[in-house]
């Protein structure tokens, strides 16, 4: 992924603090904000996350006129493909085993951030069940409107060699 121009914007911010749940006043209040140690309405922690949406081939976004996976079992009559098994770490299955965030500043409306991904350590771990585990780390970092580093997200994925044994 990569993002030119992420407008990070107060509604936004009250909009991602609402969809998680979080009341917090300082994601929309800036009178509450502004008598608190930071002095303005900040972004919740994940809220970086969101920039994917400011990019056009992110997998997980539905693209106009075709087909969409969804969230549900081939919700769309998109069908999973069958694995051919074997080696080389793309028989099995993959998941997101870990997001860790490093903020060097808060996020605040106003910031336009750019995001650029690169990749990070790799390793590999012997399962019980599925041969070897491969794991892969991307790091994501986004920098502000003078090009300081603002958030550095470390996002981990593993995937299986072969699929479980049952």
């Amino acid at each position: 992924m990569a993002v030119d121009k992420f407008p990070v914007e107060a509604s936004h911010i009250m909009m991602f603090a609402r969809s998680v749940a979080d009341d917090n006043p300082i994601y929309h209040d800036a009178a509450h904000a502004a008598d608190t140690e930071v002095g303005h309405i900040i972004a919740p922690p994940t809220f970086a996350q969101s920039s994917a949406q400011f990019d056009p081939d992110y997998f997980l976004r539905p693209k106009v006129g075709q087909d969409w996976f969804g969230s549900g079992k081939e919700p769309t009559g998109i069908r999973k493909k069958e694995s051919s098994g074997g080696g080389g770490g793309g028989g099995g299955g993959g998941l997101h085993a870990e997001q860790h965030f490093e903020y060097h500043r808060h996020l605040k409306p106003g910031d336009v951030l750019s995001v650029t991904v690169k990749p990070g350590k790799t390793w590999e771990k012997e399962g019980k069940r599925s041969g070897k585990l491969v794991f892969s780390e991307t790091v994501t970092e986004y920098r502000d409107q003078d090009g300081e580093l603002v958030v550095t997200a470390r996002g981990v994925g593993v995937r299986t060699e072969r699929p479980v044994d049952q």
